[in-house]
């Protein structure tokens, strides 16, 4: 049985979908502790930014239970494409939601979102049917629980999805160190404390 290819992240590719990320949902989200999930979403959207990707923001049933997007990602994407759906379960049920995806002309979803097995997997499984490459942003989306998480994300693999993290996506997009090293690695830094102490190392290294 041969191989897949590898299928890399392309900066000039990709868009980068948050579903979901709304105040009530969030409180369902027991597979990571809410300073870390709320750290790694945000985190996502710092290398969105950073790498000049297309960014779609999308909601369900706001006037619900939901509760509304939450407002930190609002203010980081203030001119973003916004779809509230009225009620759509699935974001790819809702046209305006895929006619903004494929409006960018790009054929890579990274997608993170809320609860992991609805909110995520269900587009996820929708888009890889229409063709696109998706990559899940596991720590920046979240759950119940970490049975229902590994059910999700198996179910997704199975399907053709890749399973990654907010930091790999940044690696993988970035290539190569000498592209950045210091735009890179303050993002990661702000995110990830530990970074801090490479990146001072390393600023007293070239201080020298």
């Amino acid at each position: 049985m041969s191989q897949p290819d590898y299928k890399r992240l392309n900066k000039d590719d990709a868009v980068v979908l948050l579903v979901d990320h709304q105040t009530g949902l969030i409180s369902l989200v027991q597979d990571f502790s809410p300073n870390e999930f709320k750290n790694n979403v945000l985190a996502l959207g710092d290398l969105a930014k950073f790498f000049g990707l297309p960014t779609i923001l999308t909601t369900s049933f706001e006037q619900g239970p939901n509760g509304p997007l939450v407002p930190e990602l609002k203010e980081m994407f203030p001119d973003a494409p916004y779809i509230a759906r009225p009620g759509q379960i699935n974001a790819w049920d809702n046209e305006d939601f895929v006619k903004a995806i494929k409006a960018t002309g790009r054929k890579q979803l990274i997608i993170a979102g809320v609860v992991t097995d609805v909110c995520v997997a269900f587009p996820t499984l929708s888009a890889l049917a229409e063709g696109f490459e998706v990559f899940v942003v596991t720590d920046a989306s979240g759950t119940f629980n970490e049975t229902v998480q590994q059910a999700a994300w198996a179910r997704m693999t199975q399907a053709g999805a890749q399973m990654m993290n907010w930091f790999s996506v940044a690696c993988e997009l970035h290539r190569d160190w000498r592209n950045d090293i210091e735009g890179l690695g303050n993002l990661l830094s702000q995110r990830i404390p530990n970074y801090r102490n490479l990146m001072n190392s390393y600023s007293a290294l070239t201080a020298r």
